[in-house]
């Protein structure tokens, strides 16, 4: 490659940088530019079925996708704000949560009995040796991945503070209104 393409690659990825920077510190909430879907992976639900992951873009709902593990605090926290509001969302907005576990082989027997406890509505995923959660590059959570409702991903978040599920909520409205 000659000099000049790769330094308007780079240049261009900065400016990616700093535009998803200047979003986040806006909405608290990083929008994706481009067409990213999600990979074509199968990982199993709570009874053992598997899920090809890359369906759940397909329903025609806006998909909130919520990275979690039993022993992340503020994942639980996140997930339980989220249900108490889960309702409310469905009816107004079409939208569906799934919340994937990424606790491996050693934690994963906790996973059911946990949501299950917290009355948790959310379809769940178990992404035990964590392939999705590489396959998106997903440095920690809790993480949050928000699909439009043709599939792609639009909006990702990283952590969680109170009241987090109330920005979500807004960038749902917004695509909701599309």
């Amino acid at each position: 490659m000659n000099r000049s393409v790769i330094t308007a690659f780079f240049v261009f990825m900065a400016l990616i940088g700093t535009i998803q920077g200047q979003d986040k510190e806006k909405k608290g909430l990083e929008k994706i530019l481009g067409e990213h879907t999600l990979p074509n992976i199968t990982l199993n639900d709570m009874n053992g079925k598997q899920v090809n992951v890359s369906d759940l873009g397909k329903t025609g709902k806006i998909t909130v996708i919520d990275f979690w593990a039993t022993w992340c605090v503020p994942c639980k926290k996140e997930l339980n704000n989220i249900n108490e509001i889960y309702d409310d969302w469905k009816k107004k907005y079409n939208v569906s949560v799934v919340a994937v576990s990424i606790d491996d082989s050693r934690s994963i027997n906790k996973v059911k009995p946990y949501a299950d406890g917290q009355r948790w509505s959310y379809d769940m995923l178990l992404d035990v040796n964590q392939e999705l959660k590489r396959e998106l590059n997903i440095q920690s959570v809790p993480f949050t991945v928000v699909l439009d409702q043709n599939g792609k991903i639009v909006y990702t978040h990283s952590g969680y503070t109170e009241g987090d599920e109330n920005i979500l909520e807004e960038a749902i409205a917004g695509m909701a209104k599309k």
